[in-house]
């Protein structure tokens, strides 16, 4: 049980790092460029490697191990990062290419973490959607922690100081995961695949597993309206409609508040409801009711009521689609199917933005609104409407 306990300290101790470094790398390219097209930039060149490493890290994680994977890959992001910080007068080309190291490393330690999750779970006799839930609760909390936290260290410091103080938390994750997650040794049979080979097994598993196709594809496009909303269609919303900047904190707020409620009450209730009917009711939930109120409403306590719920709702999406990976999946291809579904889901995030800026550049904020509520309630009826594969799941 304490291998299990020290790996989620790590984990979450990580996620607070890694979300403070999504705050401070922007703002230090803003205060020394002055650019926001280059802040913007340098977001994306961080999250590209991440996706992009999450799909290919599979067979040489299996090759490594996941612990030795996540000792060397935290170590090493912990040297990236502090080179970030060292480069800032070193050209916006250097700092690019740092950035993106340090995305590349930081999608390789998470992938590998989660595959330690299931061998700790067993060995400490812990249900994995009990431990799947637990862990999107201790994440919905690191992100509501990261941001903030790291926007006063900045105001107490600066931005490379903060990156700084962000490289030790890695080096204190690498070296949690190296002194005390053992896992069972699970044998050598998944590495010997040569490396292309083991990667498309991964691909071919996951194009023809009706149960992970429709939840993959539920997650990624649920990930798209959530960015969305999020990123364009809420800040446009309170510019437009509410006129009050107090109403972004307010809605964005609801949305993680109601996230955070709904991970710990299904960490409480995750072994006594149906999962795949948790996780339809959850997309469906999370999905367009937030989008559509902003449409036809100009109510801000009606919309901060229906945004919480939405946020309770997608809180079962992760912890449920989580344990189906760990439980589902042999465990020779779970180094490639985790990572490869990783990737697909967060590959939604930029799409999302990018889309809802070209919609409301297109149609305007209420039809853009409305017409993607309408694509998201159909979308997210998908798993509710297509119940055989949730048969699968529950005899899991």
């Amino acid at each position: 049980m304490r291998g299990l306990v020290i790996l989620f300290v790590a984990d979450v101790l990580s996620a607070v790092g890694s979300r403070i470094t999504m705050v401070a790398i922007p703002w230090l390219v803003l205060v020394t460029t002055g650019s926001a097209s280059r802040m913007g930039l340098v977001a994306a060149v961080e999250l590209v490697p991440y996706i992009v490493v999450s799909i290919m890290a599979g067979p040489l994680i299996d090759r490594l191990t996941p612990r030795r994977t996540a000792i060397l890959a935290n170590l090493t992001s912990a040297v990236a990062v502090a080179a970030v910080a060292g480069a800032a007068k070193s050209g916006f080309a250097v700092l690019l290419v740092l950035v993106a190291v340090a995305g590349g490393l930081r999608g390789a330690a998470d992938r590998a973490k989660e595959l330690l999750v299931r061998p700790m779970a067993e060995a400490a006799e812990v249900k994995l959607i009990r431990v799947t839930s637990l862990h999107e609760s201790f994440s919905r909390g690191a992100t509501l922690l990261g941001a903030p936290l790291g926007g006063l260290l900045i105001y107490w410091t600066d931005a490379a100081t903060v990156l700084w103080i962000d490289a030790a938390t890695f080096v204190v994750c690498g070296l949690l995961v190296a002194g005390f997650v053992r896992p069972p040794e699970a044998g050598s049979a998944a590495r010997t695949d040569k490396y292309f080979k083991a990667l498309v097994a991964g691909f071919a598993y996951v194009r023809r597993d009706a149960l992970l196709a429709t939840m993959l594809l539920t997650t990624f496009m649920v990930n798209i309206f959530a960015s969305a909303s999020t990123a364009v269609f809420i800040p446009v919303w309170v510019r437009d409609v509410l006129g009050s900047p107090a109403g972004l904190g307010l809605t964005l707020g609801a949305f993680a508040g109601g996230a955070l409620v709904g991970s710990i009450a299904f960490a409480v209730w995750a072994t006594k409801v149906p999962r795949y009917l948790t996780f339809a009711l959850g997309a469906f939930i999370g999905g367009s009711p937030r989008l559509l109120v902003l449409g036809l409403s100009e109510n801000l306590v009606l919309v901060v009521v229906v945004t919480f719920l939405s946020g309770v709702g997608i809180a079962a999406i992760n912890p449920v689609f989580g344990a189906v990976l760990y439980e589902h999946v042999p465990k020779e291809l779970q180094a490639r199917v985790i990572g490869l579904v990783a990737a697909a889901s967060f590959a939604g995030l930029p799409l999302g933005a990018l889309l809802a800026g070209e919609l409301v550049s297109g149609f305007g904020l209420i039809p853009a609104l409305i017409g993607s509520g309408l694509v998201c309630l159909v979308v997210s009826a998908y798993p509710l409407i297509r119940r055989g594969p949730g048969r699968v799941l529950e005899a899991v």
